[in-house]
């Protein structure tokens, strides 16, 4: 399925929704395609502007779709549009629903027994669904056992959820060595799923993520968004200005 793809301050954006989204990734699936997928939200394209590794690893992924509102944002005011931001607490469930007695799936990340906890929530909508899970907080010596077990799973789909840039790094780092034909960066998904971490209030969550998020978590969360949102705007504000 092709795709039409955008650049937000130099980082590539996928014209997709939820929908082509689960498409593209199942037709990769189906014809044993390698495939990368990755992300951009605003904290993704600051922690980039000073990363290169990790503006490398977006420009070669093969699929990277809009986890923000804020991109969609600096996507308009370029003169782009971005029919809709995807965050995986939302599309896991109907990836989920997908993948249920067809594909199996591994889930790397976040503290012992988180992605455990998340996969039986997806588990108790979707029984037969398979998934193998394991924690991000191994040394890096013991990852190469890590990626034989995910190997050993079959797995179809490697969901990779250490948050930003670590994941990019393990993806960059193991992606020859995994078998599967997709590996799909998800950041904190499982720490929601699970219920470790409040998603904040759903009318909040449903129209601004960043504003839900900052009401759970303010004192880790303030810089992030009430600064990076500021200086992410500032950035695409005199890239406009040049353009023009």
């Amino acid at each position: 399925m092709k795709m039409k793809r955008i650049q937000v301050l130099g980082l590539p954006v996928d014209v997709l929704d939820e929908d082509i989204l689960i498409q593209s990734v199942a037709d990769r699936i189906e014809n044993n395609e390698k495939t990368t997928v990755a992300y951009l939200n605003v904290h993704v394209a600051n922690l980039a502007q000073e990363d290169h590794d990790l503006a490398d690893f977006l420009r070669s992924v093969d699929i990277c779709y809009c986890d923000g509102d804020g991109i969609r944002i600096g996507a308009k005011l370029l003169g782009d549009t971005l029919p809709e931001r995807m965050t995986g607490a939302d599309w896991i469930w109907s990836l989920a629903a997908r993948a249920e007695g067809k594909w199996k799936l591994a889930w790397i990340g976040g503290e012992p027994g988180v992605t455990h906890q998340a996969a039986e929530q997806l588990k108790a909508q979707h029984p037969q669904l398979e998934i193998h899970c394991d924690h991000g907080f191994y040394r890096n010596d013991r990852y190469p056992d890590v990626v034989a077990r995910i190997n050993e799973s079959k797995a179809d789909i490697v969901l990779v959820g250490m948050g930003s840039p670590l994941q990019e790094q393990w993806v960059t780092r193991w992606r020859d060595e995994l078998d599967a034909p997709v590996v799909w960066c998800l950041g904190a998904t499982a720490d929601v799923i699970s219920g470790k971490i409040s998603r904040g209030p759903r009318f909040l969550y449903e129209n601004q993520e960043w504003l839900a998020r900052l009401w759970v978590d303010p004192k880790r969360l303030w810089s992030r968004y009430l600064l990076g949102n500021t200086r992410f705007l500032a950035r695409v504000a005199r890239q406009k200005i040049r353009t023009k």
